[in-house]
């Protein structure tokens, strides 16, 4: 077949005119840092596993998470209770809470974040908390209630003054006493009334900034951006304020490089500890492997400044360098110095024939970027030339990615029908999505899924399926049926991502909370998506006992190419047009 053209949304310009559209996993599909920090609530590694356990005890279980302040476990634990038990309203509670907790820590670890409450006055910060409002007002997918907004940044700010992150900060020299008294009492200031409009809410943030100031010394920039991340950050899972920084990373992952040393960390670990290193990267040629621990980052030791500002640490403009020292698996230290420079991050892995007799394809898409359809294409002709007849994706693990990349990947196997459509509260955001008939690879197809294959990952899963194009095996997918859009802030070095429609599949399905159900399920706990080789690298790997697997290569035995029709043009994907001159945002 003649290549397709993958339809993609134009780059958004600071302060300019279209705003990047993806679909991704909890903040957390995957950051890209200086290094490729791996997501943290992808695997389960959490101490106390919710598995098994009653609501009653997975509350007990929950709390003590809380009690050692271990939110990103805690997070897991009661994501992993609401699967069996979704109706649990206090479950639903902690779960929130720690999330709270969480990103309040984060935000303290952000340098760039920190950076901004240090140098931004206290009228540009409000200006923001405007701007934040306006544009929830006019873009999130449902209708917002200005009182609820404060009562978020309320409750975030609440939640920040029992953080020792945030107290440490910003309020030395104050008693424990006055620090809580102001923390019961300043809802006493905020919700007071109803508010109306985005003006009201600002002019009662502004109030409650300066009676921190007058009861607890806190710069009044700091108590303003607690209202600018709650407003965003408790809308939904999805939707977040994004620092400079964060902006960067999410925008290098949807393109698929990034400046920096090529290496995936695991997260929230000190030593930083390396999972994988990227080929090609400078962190390869500097001599760094997998299962390494990075210590030291220059002068500063990783143990006294925490695994998120380590991290931050090793970020830097190209062409800079970094000293690091580093542990062996062996527990030998030592130094090395390694570059900054563009990485590129593939998204189609693992492309082989599984099976020669029976011309049976595999390959990994590990997240979709803006590089992911132009990979497949590559890898689609090498495997055809190796005689391809049946071809399996493996979609497990993939947290999602760009929406349009989905749609690109979905198109390269459809010959007609809808791959996916989108409903938002404007108009704008109501698109379907088709597939054109030029182009279409005919290989039969297996598509494997599981409890982390998000978004985008289920965008195209649901088109397969819903067309009976080919065979879903797995498990059910995770079920996060919303479109994020990012934009840029025009008061300050910043950005938002929101959620700002949701997705169903070509039948009319929602995916939220529901996922995508496999034609044949097969359960397999004990696959892993990156895993030790015999090397000692940190690889992503295929196990040949995977049940899961195997089932796909049985179904593909009893398929054969059929017919494989070349066109003559190279089509684009049915759909609207991207906008322009709408939205004042660039992706992060």
């Amino acid at each position: 077949p003649e290549r397709k053209k993958p339809s993609m949304l134009s780059r958004s310009q600071p302060n300019g005119s279209e705003q990047m559209t993806f679909v991704s996993r909890v903040f957390l599909s995957c950051l890209i840092l200086p290094c490729l920090v791996l997501p943290a609530f992808s695997q389960s590694n959490s101490a106390i596993s919710a598995e098994g356990l009653d609501a009653t005890s997975s509350l007990r279980a929950g709390m003590e998470l809380e009690k050692t302040r271990s939110w990103s476990k805690a997070i897991q634990h009661y994501e992993e209770a609401l699967r069996s038990s979704p109706e649990h309203a206090e479950l639903r509670r902690r779960l929130l809470i720690s999330r709270l907790h969480f990103d309040v820590v984060r935000r303290n670890s952000d340098s760039a974040i920190i950076e901004m409450i240090d140098h931004v006055s206290e009228a540009n910060a409000l200006e923001l908390y405007s701007e934040v409002l306006a544009r929830l007002e006019t873009s999130y997918v449902e209708p917002v209630d200005m009182s609820e907004l404060v009562r978020s940044g309320t409750a975030y700010l609440e939640v920040a003054l029992t953080e020792p992150l945030f107290v440490g900060r910003y309020l030395r020299g104050q008693s424990s006493e006055a620090i809580e008294h102001f923390r019961t009492s300043i809802h006493k200031l905020t919700l007071a009334r109803r508010i109306h409009n985005r003006s009201e809410a600002r002019s009662i943030v502004s109030a409650a900034a300066r009676a921190a100031e007058q009861h607890l010394s806190i710069d009044r920039t700091a108590t303003v951006m607690q209202f600018v991340f709650g407003a965003v950050g408790l809308l939904d899972p999805y939707s977040s304020f994004l620092s400079s920084a964060e902006l960067n990373e999410v925008e290098s992952q949807i393109e698929g490089n990034f400046v920096g040393l090529g290496i995936a960390l695991q997260p929230h670990e000190v030593p930083l500890r390396i999972l994988s290193v990227i080929p090609g990267g400078p962190a390869i040629e500097a001599g760094l492997q997998a299962g390494d621990a990075i210590l030291q980052i220059d002068s500063v030791s990783c143990e006294d400044v925490g695994a998120e500002h380590a991290a931050d640490l090793l970020r830097g403009p190209e062409r800079s360098s970094v000293h690091l020292k580093i542990r062996r698996l062996d527990g030998t230290v030592e130094d090395c110095v390694v570059a900054r420079r563009r990485v590129e991050v593939p998204s189609v892995e693992d492309i082989e024939i599984i099976e020669p007799s029976a011309g049976i394809a595999y390959l990994r898409i590990s997240s979709f970027q803006k590089t992911t359809a132009n990979e497949l294409d590559e890898a689609l002709w090498s495997l055809h030339r190796q005689g391809m007849q049946s071809l399996i994706i493996d979609l497990r693990g993939n947290p999602g990615g760009w929406l349009d990349a989905s749609v690109a990947v979905a198109d390269r196997f459809l010959a007609e029908g809808g791959i996916v459509s989108t409903r938002g509260k404007n108009g704008i955001e109501n698109q379907n999505y088709t597939a054109s008939r030029n182009g279409t690879w005919q290989v039969p197809l297996t598509v494997l899924i599981d409890d982390q294959s998000a978004s985008a990952s289920e965008i195209f899963a649901g088109a397969i399926r819903d067309n009976e194009r080919g065979i879903l095996v797995g498990t059910t997918s995770y079920g996060k049926g919303s479109v994020q859009g990012l934009f840029h802030t025009r008061s300050l070095s910043s950005g938002i991502r929101l959620t700002v429609s949701k997705f169903y599949s070509p039948s009319g399905r929602a995916i939220s909370e529901q996922g995508v159900q496999p034609n044949i399920a097969v359960n397999d706990d004990s696959y892993v998506v990156a895993k030790y080789s015999e090397d000692n690298s940190w690889q992503r790997k295929r196990d040949m006992n995977d049940r899961v697997l195997q089932m796909a290569i049985e179904q593909a035995r009893g398929q054969r190419l059929t017919a494989q029709v070349p066109r003559t043009q190279v089509p684009t994907i049915s759909r609207m047009a991207p906008r322009v001159a709408e939205r004042d945002g660039a992706a992060n």
